[in-house]
């Protein structure tokens, strides 16, 4: 298994269906879970789960909690741009 880290940026607020409150625009970190494929000549992963790390309403300064989100939800989210 393999964790890959990055941080997207939403330019504005952005809903996921795992979540029941819309998020505000900022940058969120998003870890990609990967396990190794067996059996081939050459290193290949698959993507077993996608976790998005969104703020806490409640709860100290700095705490998130961490939520899978199906990783084609999360990429138009990010893509969606609000109507003029």
């Amino acid at each position: 298994m393999r964790t890959t880290r990055e941080t997207l940026t939403f330019d504005h607020p952005f809903s996921l269906m795992a979540v029941d409150k819309v998020q505000p625009a900022g940058t969120y970190a998003v870890d990609i879970d990967e396990e190794l494929i067996e059996g081939l000549s050459f290193l290949a992963y698959r993507r077993v789960a996608t976790t998005i790390y969104l703020p806490l309403v409640q709860g100290n300064h700095g705490s998130v909690q961490a939520v899978r989100v199906d990783p084609l939800e999360l990429a138009a989210a990010h893509q969606e741009t609000p109507a003029a």
